[in-house]
């Protein structure tokens, strides 16, 4: 069974992903027993059967799918997940900061796919909260790149005020140096 890093923390993953093939016809796709994350167009094709099977399947986007037809849905999934095709795609997070931060979306939110070690830090950063790393990266060392700096500057999903809101000015001078 396959591992993923949830909260900072390592567990067993019983999720499923299915992937189709390039020509494969979304409706025709069966869906076996278990916890799948489909694909959204097998959930759009196969809407009632799926939603049928509450707590049991989940949905994983792509960056080519309609995220206010998503944010329409996700009520209905114990969790989102988004793929990064390629570690050269970026798209990902700004899918997980959009879903987070405009569409409002609370549950589960898993990164999949090519998810690589220098990459989960920003991931947290913009809403993942779940990690299912490549197979080529091991869960000890991913773990140890979590939180590689102490502080940021930016404010993002994880902490939204930047660091100079988060500063105590109180003594400073003009110039910024204290008294």
């Amino acid at each position: 069974m396959a591992e993923i890093l949830k909260n900072g923390q390592v567990h067993n993953d019983h999720w499923q992903v299915l992937h189709l093939e390039a020509d494969a016809d979304p409706a025709a796709q069966a869906v076996t027993a278990g916890q799948w994350l489909v694909p959204f167009n097998v959930w759009i094709t196969q809407r009632d059967a799926l939603k049928a099977r509450a707590g049991e399947i989940g949905v994983w986007l792509s960056p080519h799918d309609d995220l206010n037809a998503v944010a329409a849905e996700f009520a209905a999934w114990p969790l989102v997940a988004i793929d990064f095709p390629k570690f050269t795609d970026g798209r990902g997070y700004s899918i997980a900061w959009r879903l987070r931060n405009h569409h409002k979306y609370t549950g589960e939110l898993r990164a999949i796919g090519n998810v690589l070690v220098d990459q989960l830090f920003f991931m947290l950063r913009v809403g993942f909260d779940t990690l299912a790393l490549d197979p080529k990266v091991s869960t000890e060392t991913a773990l140890k790149h979590l939180t590689p700096f102490p502080d940021v500057y930016q404010g993002s999903t994880d902490n939204p005020a930047p660091l100079f809101r988060q500063v105590d000015r109180a003594g400073a001078t003009q110039g910024g140096a204290r008294s």
